[in-house]
């Protein structure tokens, strides 16, 4: 396998990655760029746009000295599994991993998605009973379920691919569901962890869906957070039902993958100052 040396630290500072495709939209640099301003460390973190076809090298590349680690989006948080040396318990029962942790050369692969979540949940008042509902079958969907049932939720998969819906709820628990067989007025959580919507203000995992059938007390949380009001958040809204979207749960996970790779605990609130702004 060849080493992607493009990676190479220069002098002492310590640095961290973010490997996407696409990766321009990402804001995960001016987060860990803040946190790291106020730790007192001389560190930097760059998003790249890695094709699926250079991910085995870039991620080699991350054993150089000086290198944190890295986070990782779409479409690499599964098929990164077989690049690392060791997972996390949560990491390996989710089957995705959105954060790799360097320690002496060795990789170790953790999941922040899913406490990120459930922190961003509480913040947003989520309803804590009642079944909840995930679009999506990919890496943050498996987070979302995975963390949903360890907190006692019934969970019901949703996805435009029925059998990837049936195959994750096979490993993780669940239901996998099609949009017409789901109760909606039990649902007190709708979670969208497809990429619908990203960059695209009218895409929709939900077209067409009447938002009034949901519980008025419902939360509609949408992982998309560019632009700041997806179509599914606006039509959630209008039909007055509560909406946020996925800066929280963006800027928790950050924190938590500062933390593994630095040891220093920077307040949440770092990184969402750095998100002031920028997404609408």
């Amino acid at each position: 396998m060849s080493v992607d040396h493009s990676l190479a630290v220069t002098g002492t500072a310590p640095r961290a990655f973010l490997f996407a495709d696409p990766a321009a939209h990402s804001l995960s640099p001016r987060m860990h760029n803040a946190a790291f301003e106020w730790a007192g460390i001389s560190g930097q973190y760059q998003a790249q746009q890695v094709p699926a076809a250079d991910l085995p090298a870039r991620v080699e590349g991350l054993r150089q000295p000086g290198i944190l680690g890295a986070n990782l989006s779409l479409p690499h948080k599964e098929s990164v599994l077989p690049l690392l040396d060791a997972l996390s318990d949560a990491a390996r029962a989710i089957g995705a991993v959105n954060t790799i942790i360097h320690r002496d050369g060795q990789l170790i692969g953790d999941n922040t998605d899913a406490p990120g979540l459930m922190a961003a949940l509480d913040d947003a008042g989520a309803p804590d009973r009642g079944p909840a509902a995930v679009l999506g079958a990919g890496g943050a969907a498996r987070a979302a379920v995975w963390a949903l049932r360890a907190a006692g939720r019934e969970v019901l998969v949703v996805n435009r691919t029925q059998a990837r819906a049936e195959a994750l709820t096979r490993e993780l628990g669940g239901r996998a569901c099609a949009v017409a067989a789901v109760s909606w007025a039990e649902v007190t959580l709708l979670v969208n962890a497809s990429s619908a919507g990203l960059g695209d203000p009218y895409a929709t995992p939900l077209a067409d869906f009447a938002f009034r059938q949901l519980p008025a007390e419902a939360l509609v949380y949408d992982m998309v957070y560019k632009p700041a009001e997806t179509r599914l958040m606006r039509e959630a809204r209008e039909a007055g039902r509560h909406a946020e979207n996925g800066l929280g749960m963006l800027a928790h996970q950050a924190r938590l993958a500062f933390q593994a790779w630095t040891g220093h605990d920077v307040p949440v609130r770092i990184f969402l100052d750095a998100l002031a702004g920028v997404t609408s």
